[in-house]
C-alpha cells in the first residue's frame, strides 16, 4: 500500500476476509499498490478530513476512487456517503459501494445521496475478481467493460497500456 498520504483507491471495509478479498482482486489488476484500508467509517471521514489519528495529512489529496462497505462499526456507510457528499471538498470523489446489502432501501438511498455504483459482494475471489476485472485491449481505444470496471479504470491512473494487462 502506498503511504497514507498518497493513495488512489480508499477502501472502507471492516470484514477482515473481504478487506483481504478486495485487496486481492486490485492486486491482480496492478491497483493494490495504491490502495489504503480503513476499517470504520470514522476512520474514513477522519482520513478524508485530516482529523482524528490523521490530522496533519494534506486533505487536498484525495483518493481517485473510494470502495465503500454500508455495515461499518462507529458510523456505517449511508452516513459516511452522505457527509463526503454534502462537502464541497470530497463531494467529487467517485464512491462504489461495495456491499452485502441487496436491499433496495439501501441500494435506492446509495444513489440517492451520489453513489456512483453499488455492488453486491460475491462470495468467492472469482467472482469479485470479475467485478472488477478490465478486458484485453481491442486497438487503440478501451473497449466497453462492466460498469465496475469502467469506474476503476475512470479513477485510477491507470493508461491504456495498463488496461489491457492482467
Amino acid at each position: 500500500m502506498n503511504a497514507v498520504h498518497e493513495p488512489e483507491i480508499l477502501l472502507v471495509e471492516d470484514n477482515p476476509n473481504d478487506a483481504e478479498l478486495a485487496l486481492r482482486a486490485l492486486q491482480k489488476r496492478h491497483l493494490a499498490n495504491k490502495v489504503f484500508h480503513v476499517k470504520d467509517g470514522q476512520e474514513a471521514l477522519d482520513f478524508l478530513f485530516g482529523t482524528g489519528p490523521y490530522a496533519g495529512r494534506d486533505t487536498r489529496r484525495h483518493p481517485k476512487l473510494m470502495l465503500l462497505d454500508l455495515k461499518l462499526p462507529k458510523l456505517d456507510g449511508l452516513e459516511v456517503l452522505r457527509t463526503i457528499k454534502a462537502d464541497q471538498r470530497t463531494k467529487n470523489i467517485p464512491v462504489v459501494v461495495l456491499t452485502s446489502s441487496s436491499q433496495q432501501r439501501d441500494i435506492v438511498e446509495s444513489y440517492h445521496l451520489g453513489v456512483n455504483s453499488y455492488v453486491v459482494k460475491p462470495m468467492e475471489f472469482d467472482s469479485f475478481s470479475a467485478a472488477v476485472a478490465l478486458p484485453p485491449r481491442r486497438g487503440n481505444s478501451i473497449p466497453a467493460f462492466s460498469w465496475e470496471a469502467r469506474v476503476l479504470a475512470a479513477f485510477t491512473d491507470c493508461d491504456e497500456a495498463e488496461i489491457g494487462q492482467n
